[in-house]
């Protein structure tokens, strides 16, 4: 296994010979929600910089102009309190590879928000959020002549996961889902013991071509409530799961959907193993997201996972 994982990191840091330009946007409030944070990686010809952002470390070049005609694009959603730098790692390596790639914050659900992180409404906002991201680069962003608009992928994570198979056209079923509520004092397990569930329909987006789908928060416990999925899937699950994800509902959820997913089970792993490898800044600052158990080794893992998700989005985006 060592091998392979260092025969995967020579050839990723052979590739990788250029930045990621790296720039920070706002996508304006509208009828469907309010304002959202967001920051795009396009490929970039010049060497990369050290370019520090709060506690993260990004690898890229500020502003730099994109240098490909015609490029895919990539969008992301981060889990339950998350931030849009939560995986800058794979970012940088889609954009080194040739992708315009486009993360936000969700509103109410994100690092500097939390407003509406414990209450239902967030699971119908959030895929709204990303339409509403996609809408932005394909009408008003600079990259936006640049962008292929028949080729889409998305990567979620967590929560961010539940909201690439509502975009990919799964219905959820809050009151059968097998979901913790450990706090009966939070709005989301109230609102579920009086079975006030949302009514109106959830976004979908066909435009979607392709998932990667990282310990998805599964509020999808029927076959039924999948049947829609149609595009393909590279779906991850951590050992040991976590943050409210049980590691035995996503090998179910592989079962149930429709076409069998790309599954991977990441032996070792937490769920927060998913994140980026942590800057010494935040490892100091939240040791909890950084923290891996039995010498799990999270930047080796990175190095593979970064690879197999820009690998199944080229097989699957052409």
């Amino acid at each position: 296994m060592r091998a392979m994982i260092l025969a995967v990191l020579f050839c990723v840091s052979a590739a990788l010979s250029h930045a990621a330009g790296i720039r920070f946007v706002q996508v304006p409030a509208d009828a469907n929600g309010p304002a959202l944070k967001a920051i795009v990686w396009t490929p970039c010809a010049a060497p990369a910089q050290d370019i520090p952002i709060g506690p993260y470390m990004l690898k890229g070049r500020r502003d730099c102009p994109a240098t490909v005609e015609t490029l895919p694009l990539i969008v992301i959603s981060h889990g339950h309190g998350g931030a849009f730098l939560g995986h800058h790692d794979l970012a940088e390596v889609l954009a080194d590879s040739g992708y315009v790639v486009a993360a936000i914050n969700h509103p109410g659900d994100t690092f500097s928000d939390m407003s509406r992180a414990a209450d239902i409404s967030e699971f119908v906002e959030r895929p709204t959020d990303i339409k509403r991201l996609i809408d932005f680069m394909l009408s008003e962003a600079p990259e936006m002549p640049r962008i292929n608009p028949e080729l889409i992928g998305f990567f979620g994570f967590s929560r961010g996961g539940y909201t690439g198979l509502v975009l990919a056209g799964a219905n959820p079923d809050f009151l059968h889902a097998d979901i913790p509520c450990p706090d009966l004092n939070l709005p989301i397990c109230k609102q579920l013991q009086r079975k006030e569930i949302p009514n109106q329909p959830l976004t979908h987006d066909p435009r979607i071509k392709a998932y990667v789908l990282a310990d998805p928060l599964n509020e999808f416990p029927s076959s039924h409530d999948l049947n829609d999925v149609k595009a393909p899937i590279q779906l991850w699950a951590s050992q040991y799961g976590g943050d409210g994800v049980l590691p035995e509902t996503i090998s179910s959820l592989a079962n149930m959907l429709p076409k069998r997913p790309e599954y991977h089970l990441v032996p070792g792993a937490a769920h927060f193993a998913f994140l980026a490898p942590c800057s010494a800044t935040l490892r100091k600052n939240a040791p909890e997201l950084c923290t891996d158990e039995n010498g799990f080794d999270r930047v080796a893992f990175h190095q593979a996972f970064d690879d197999n998700a820009l690998q199944f989005f080229r097989s699957n985006l052409h």
